[in-house]
Parts: C-alpha cells; structure tokens; sequence
C-alpha cells in the first residue's frame, strides 16, 4: 500500500521531462548496479553510506530516492534527506518495479564523464536554432537537469572539449557520436542513445527533425516550430538567454505531443438567438 512518503511508477513516469520533476537518486549497491547498469531517465547515482555528506545538497528540494526494491536502502537515506530539510520519497517497488513496468532507462555508459560539481559539460557551435536547443532542452529534461551547455565559434568546438572536458554534439565533424547520422538529426540520435524512445519523444522528434533538415512534410507542426524557432535566434543575441526562452517552448511543446495532439480548438458556434439578443444588448457579461 502506498504511503505519504513514495510515489508510484506510474506517477513518477508521469513527471519525468517535466521542469517540476523532483531529483531523482540511485542509490543501490554497486552489485545490484552492476546487475542491470541503467537509471530512471535523469536519475544520478550517490552512495547511500556517505548520505550524511551529499544530503545537505537536496535541502529545500524534492526528491525521489531509488533502491533495488523500494526498501531499506531507499527508505533510510529518504529519511536522512528529510532530516536535513528536503522533502524526500521513495520510487514503490525500486528500479525493479521501473523496469517490470517497461519503463524507459538509460544506460550508465552512455554518458559522459561528469565535472566536479557532479555536472555533465556540454559544447555546441554557436547561435543555436533548432536542433542546438532541443538537444539541451532534452538532456536537461531527462538525462540531467544540472547539465552546463557552452556555444562557441564552430572551429573551436572539438578543440573546447579535448580543452576542458566537454563532449561536442551537433558538429559536422568525422567519427564525432552526437551529431546527424544519415537522415536522422541530433535530436533522434539522443533519443535512442539514452533509451528515451516512447510515442510522445517520437512524435517530437519527428518534428524537430523536419524543421532542422528543411522536411517540413514530415508533420504539420514543422514549419510552426521552424518560424519560431527562427523568431527566437532574432529575439536573442545570448545563446544561453535563447536557451533559456526555448526550454519553455520545449516544455510546452512535450506536453502537446504527449497530453494534446488528439485535441482541436474551434470557436464555439452561437446558439440560436444568442447573437441576437446581445446585439440588441439583452445578453449580460
């Protein structure tokens, strides 16, 4: 039976990509890791024994703890992160019940190396338009929120990560792993990497893919997103303040292909008498 202090599978799938997504940690032993060597999307894995050193990261925040099984490791060190001030809850059933429940997880190994501060680094070309934004807009969203995203002048990318520890991506360069492969953007490349494949970052990908490699036939909505995306580039001469506008309309566009794309809007068409009446000012506010 549920408690006040876990969340079911069901009910964490449902946030996960969403900005509101609590942090979310693995915690199981390195032999149960070892076993399956995946994490829930944008999880990151801490020791539960040194809980007493990390836990104070998470005070004022919300955070899923996962274990093996949704038991004792999870349970202790969630309490130990509501002792130092987060409130803290446990994922029902670990990784296990995740995994039953063919829930999407990403493979450990494809990540890059993470910085001191626990942060994957990222490097791109410059004035970003479609695809140099919803790459970051997915990695924050479900590989790691805390990811750091450098633009720099294209010739210097590959030269910027070998220099300070960032991995390129969207570069035209041989045997570089997060670019274009065939016809296939950024984009889909990283949904697959990170086993993020489900319909609605299917659906989303198929969109970007249009509007970055001038498809617009493959959905309706790539010529809207190109228009803006473009719109955008204009509005903004920072990258990174363009990469901040475009994690909204990534949001807003996630939630569209996951909760809305079945859904139309017309104007309501007046009842009989209505329009009538309130031109001849019968009809109240």
């Amino acid at each position: 039976m549920a408690s006040s202090t876990s969340i079911s599978v069901d009910k964490l799938a449902r946030l996960l990509g969403r900005p509101d997504c609590p942090d979310l940690i693995d915690v199981r032993t390195e032999e149960d890791f070892a076993a399956d060597p995946r994490l829930v999307p944008g999880a990151r894995r801490r020791s539960h024994a040194d809980v007493a050193g990390w836990g104070c990261e998470l005070r004022g925040r919300r955070a899923v703890v996962i274990c093996q099984k949704g038991r004792k490791l999870s349970e202790g060190v969630a309490a130990w992160l509501r002792h130092e001030g987060a409130t803290a809850e446990i994922l029902e059933g670990g990784i296990s019940a995740w995994a039953a429940r063919g829930q999407p997880m990403t493979p450990l190994a494809i990540l890059p190396p993470r910085d001191g501060a626990g942060r994957t680094v990222w490097v791109t070309r410059a004035r970003p338009k479609i695809d140099r934004i919803a790459c970051p807009w997915l990695i924050r969203r479900f590989v790691d929120p805390r990811a750091v995203f450098l633009f720099a002048a294209p010739s210097e990318v590959l030269a910027i990560g070998e220099r300070f520890g960032a991995t390129p991506f969207d570069v035209d360069a041989e045997g570089l792993f997060w670019t274009h492969r065939g016809e296939l953007c950024t984009f889909d490349v990283m949904v697959e990497a990170f086993g993020l494949s489900c319909e609605p970052l299917d659906r989303l990908a198929r969109i970007v893919r249009g509007a970055d490699t001038a498809r617009l036939d493959l959905a309706p909505e790539c010529a809207g997103l190109l228009a803006v995306s473009l719109g955008l580039s204009r509005m903004h001469s920072d990258d990174l303040a363009q990469l901040e506008a475009g994690m909204g309309l990534y949001d807003a566009l996630y939630r569209w292909c996951r909760d809305a794309a079945d859904e139309t809007h017309n104007w309501p068409v007046s009842q009989p008498g209505r329009a009538g009446a309130a031109r001849a000012g019968q009809v109240s506010a």
